[in-house]
């Protein structure tokens, strides 16, 4: 009869209430999976470094991770980008606990190729909630954050010693049905910064008012000038339900020019003082929806943005009739960038409107 190896076999192991850090350092070669089983409560004061590996199954089982306030939560540690390249190899799927509760971040994942993080409550992290640093291919889903300090959910590239804009995004990486339950002191629920082709589905910010909803980014360095990274191709969200006020601007679009930014079914609730989008550069296309406010206000920084208008409600109008130096429908400039004075809609488009 044939029989695998003793090495083949896979390796399950519970993790120890009195040392969940100390665990993961001297975790079995053998390992493939860990459960926390042992508890309904677990405490760690520590980073949970997680070692290498083709894939560790973490298991929560439902239970409570409470973090200490210096901890990074799941983290792996990067020296330099050669190493990082080498992690790729590693990927590591987090799932099902009841909660993550405090730290600086809960999960700070770097250097991955398929990750999965999901069906899991994030809550009070002082920094992060989940922290993905050149993550491809990965997916966060069914994720709940609730009162992050600052960030709820970031994609992002590395921070390393010879990591760059160009070398280490978080790209093709999928957030879906994840809700982001602002405090008062939240900055951005959702943030991608410098990533390409990341899609996010079914997700939802709410609570108290952030700075952005969605922050999305490819310009490299302050957003006081226009995205120019060569690699970062597209963005897509479908179906975003946002149900609080911000103080900045609901969604903040700044990526290269030939990128395609594809925004559907956004919902806003209620009043919009702020912009429900500021743009300052990318291909922007708003498809789809239907629930829009003739008082909402689309800002942008440029002169002569590339916005395409598609099966929108009719009171999402960029009327060309009514056209002032800043003024058009829904679509004002405002604190221009320098040499960016007077509104053109050259190249904007408004395609089959609601009636």
């Amino acid at each position: 009869m044939f029989s695998l190896p003793a090495a083949a076999w896979s390796r399950e192991y519970v993790v120890p209430v009195k040392d969940v850090a100390g665990f993961f350092a001297t975790l079995p070669e053998d390992a493939t999976a860990v459960i926390f089983s042992e508890a309904a409560e677990y405490r760690c004061d520590a980073d949970i470094v997680l070692p290498a590996r083709r894939l560790l199954v973490i298991d929560g089982r439902g239970a409570r991770l409470v973090l200490g306030p210096n901890s990074n939560g799941f983290t792996v540690r990067i020296g330099d980008q050669k190493e990082a390249m080498k992690r790729t190899a590693s990927r590591y799927l987090i799932q099902d606990f009841g909660a993550i509760e405090g730290g600086r971040k809960g999960v700070d994942l770097r250097a991955s190729l398929g990750s999965i993080v999901r069906n899991c409550r994030f809550m009070a992290q002082t920094e992060v909630a989940v922290d993905l640093s050149f993550c491809l291919m990965c997916r966060v889903e069914n994720v709940l954050v609730t009162n992050p300090a600052k960030r709820g959910i970031v994609l992002r590239t590395g921070d390393w010693p010879g990591a760059t804009a160009t070398n280490s995004q978080s790209n093709s990486t999928v957030l879906e049905q994840c809700r982001v339950y602002c405090a008062s002191t939240t900055t951005q629920a959702f943030t991608v910064l410098n990533s390409g082709g990341v899609r996010m589905r079914d997700c939802i910010s709410e609570g108290s008012a952030c700075d952005h909803d969605l922050f999305l980014s490819a310009a490299g360095g302050g957003e006081d000038r226009t995205a120019n990274n060569p690699v970062v191709k597209s963005f897509t969200l479908e179906n975003f339900h946002v149900e609080h006020r911000v103080r900045k601007a609901s969604i903040h679009v700044n990526m290269p020019m030939q990128s395609s930014v594809t925004l559907s079914n956004v919902y806003w609730n209620g009043k919009m003082e702020a912009p429900v989008i500021e743009y300052l550069r990318g291909q922007l296309n708003l498809v789809d929806i239907g629930w829009f406010s003739g008082a909402f206000r689309i800002r942008t920084r440029v002169s002569s943005p590339r916005i395409n208008v598609d099966r929108c409600h009719s009171a999402l109008r960029i009327d060309e009739k009514e056209a002032s130096s800043t003024r058009a429908g829904v679509l004002e400039l405002a604190d221009p960038l320098p040499g960016n004075e007077k509104l053109s809609l050259s190249h904007v488009r408004v395609m089959r409107p609601s009636r």
